[in-house]
């Protein structure tokens, strides 16, 4: 694995022992400025060629120690999202690829450039290289195709083979995962490879190999939907995933108070897409009465129980217009426009502008209308929140009322509740980027990536929402732990309701009278750890909180203990899931 001794490509040329150290040379030319990795006896290279690029003076990640895999990636994927940045994770060959579990499932639904990476355990027989087996474990972790258990959630894998330029493949890698659409890509390192001797290393950059910048809207595809907008009544924007790029909100705005039209959230909200105390922001509204619907970056544009009229015009925009992703499809559409959000709405805007406004009446009946309902919206809700002040056991509603009263917006909010959840309907926040909901559908998401995105935004406030039983799929004691030993401080708050919303709700809605539900719904319930001794022993903050007059105080301790340097987590107590206790 010698590096060419001419150069007619002008690669980056730097100072090598291993290979190990072009892979973390690449990685930091290539913008990746994290690892979140953890231990494996073939992937010691990372340790060592960081310590000596550090030593050296050159350029490097910071390594985080991990105490899960499942953790680790997640902690990736907020790192990833607040700085729009890639980061990278290490693992242990098969067994520690499997263990990231179903955060593989939520990099993919992230649309985050993310580096998962792993070790290969040695095939070399023991004695005839350096790095070849010397422990019988090795022989265990050879697997038919490692990278297999990772590729239906990548964009791109590779694993490193004997004739390739180690830096190179880390450029490549780099390039596909930060291309539009940006999303996660796989590699793995058997051990006698990445330790294998080099000269020097001798590759592109990523910046070299060069990134593919964001793509443009078809012009004929924007003026049809920027005519059929001027003659629209009742035009919606769904939303989802555009926000994404906190650019895209202000520009959002614009178009949106341009046209007086009402924003509602698809069927999955993931990334906050549009300022959620303005007026014309309608949250769940139904689309019963639109006559034209723009679906912005959107997976699923609206709940399959109410779409939009059949003769609604529709509009798709997206990196991914026709959503290759989903194996099946059925949403239908007029109009489908492969387009960075941003570019679409930017060219939206301007094609609009050309054409003239609609006719000022209909722009005056819905700025009244949309006013209007976001005004009666807010005051009803916040009214219902209230008349829960005093009820105990604490309602979720009042719970939820009260964490977003509590935060402001130097806060990153980290959303890892279920759409049956009340936190939506009293979200507040208005700045770009100050607010994360689970991408995909694998619970315990949250407190890994309300640690990465501390450590990317160590200026803000960031607090995770979830329930206790994705709370405890989360490995919280690692995401903890990691908080403390690298600063990065972060509020966790708990429903406690020991319930499966699956197990308990879903179950009897599907077999009402069925012998679970005569039975006790076993399966639905559980009693969980004292969440918050489980803190204290992890060097948290814990506090449980059963009445409701304590809500928000509680908070305001929580607050105050990240804000000192230590992580909190309050743990509030509710009712059961179909019971009042």
């Amino acid at each position: 694995m010698h590096a060419p001794k001419s150069d007619p490509h002008h690669w980056t040329r730097l100072p090598a022992n291993e290979a190990g150290d072009a892979i973390v040379a690449a990685m930091a030319l290539g913008g990746v400025d994290h690892l979140f990795f953890t231990s494996g006896s073939e992937i010691m290279f990372f340790q060592e060629a960081i310590a000596k690029a550090q030593a050296h003076g050159r350029p490097a990640p910071k390594l985080v120690t991990m105490t899960h895999e499942y953790a680790g990636l997640n902690a990736a994927l907020g790192y990833a999202a607040v700085t729009g940045r890639p980061a990278a994770t290490a693992a242990h060959v098969d067994v520690g690829t499997q263990h990231y579990g179903c955060a593989l499932h939520t990099a993919w639904w992230a649309g985050l450039p993310i580096l998962i990476m792993a070790g290969a355990p040695p095939s070399a027989y023991p004695g005839t290289m350096r790095g070849g087996r010397d422990g019988a474990h090795f022989w265990l972790q050879q697997t038919l195709d490692q990278n297999g258990i990772a590729r239906a959630y990548t964009k791109w894998d590779h694993r490193l083979e004997y004739q390739d330029n180690p830096g190179l493949i880390v450029s490549r890698a780099l390039q596909v995962a930060q291309s539009q659409p940006p999303g996660p890509v796989y590699l793995s390192f058997p051990r006698e490879i990445a330790v294998m001797p080099t000269d020097d290393a001798c590759f592109p950059a990523c910046d070299q190999l060069a990134v593919a910048r964001a793509s443009g809207p078809d012009p004929d595809g924007i003026r049809a939907v920027a005519e059929r907008l001027i003659k629209a009544r009742n035009p919606y924007v769904v939303i989802s995933r555009s926000g994404k790029n906190a650019a895209t909100v202000p520009a959002l705005v614009e178009l949106c108070e341009l046209m007086a039209m009402p924003v509602v959230d698809g069927g999955n909200r993931t990334y906050q897409c549009f300022p959620f105390g303005h007026w014309l922001y309608q949250g769940s509204a139904k689309l019963s009465d639109a006559d034209l619907v723009i679906v912005l970056e959107a997976d699923v544009p609206w709940p399959p129980e109410s779409p939009p009229p059949r003769d609604a015009y529709v509009a798709v925009i997206g990196a991914d217009s026709v959503t290759t992703m989903i194996p099946t499809f059925e949403f239908c559409a007029d109009l489908r426009l492969n387009s960075d959000p941003l570019n679409a709405i930017k060219a939206l805007i301007a094609a609009l502008r050309q054409l003239g406004p609609p006719a000022p009446e209909l722009l005056e009946e819905r700025t009244k209308r949309w006013t209007h309902a976001s005004t009666e919206r807010r005051s009803r809700l916040q009214a219902e929140a209230l008349a829960l002040a005093t009820k105990s056991p604490i309602d979720p509603a009042w719970l939820a009322f009260q964490i977003c009263e509590a935060l402001d917006d130097n806060c990153i909010m980290i959303d890892d509740t279920l759409s049956h959840n009340p936190l939506s309907r009293f979200l507040k926040s208005s700045q770009p980027g100050s607010y994360i909901r689970n991408p995909g559908s694998g619970g315990g998401w949250g407190p890994g990536a309300a640690l990465g995105a501390k450590l990317g935004a160590p200026d803000r406030d960031v607090v995770t929402v979830t329930g206790d039983g994705f709370y405890m799929y989360s490995a919280a004691n690692a995401c903890l732990l990691a908080a403390r030993r690298y600063n990065a401080p972060y509020m966790t708050v708990i429903f406690q309701n020991r319930s499966y919303s699956t197990g308990t709700r879903a179950t009897a809605g599907f077999y009402p009278d069925g012998y679970s539900v005569r039975s006790g719904l076993e399966g639905g319930y559980f009693d969980p750890i004292d969440f918050a001794k489980e803190a204290e022993a992890a060097g948290a903050y814990g506090e449980n909180v059963r009445d409701p007059g304590d809500v928000a105080p509680a908070l305001q301790r929580g607050l105050a203990k990240i804000r000192s340097g230590i992580p909190a987590v309050i743990s509030v107590w509710l009712p059961r899931h179909l019971q009042t206790t």
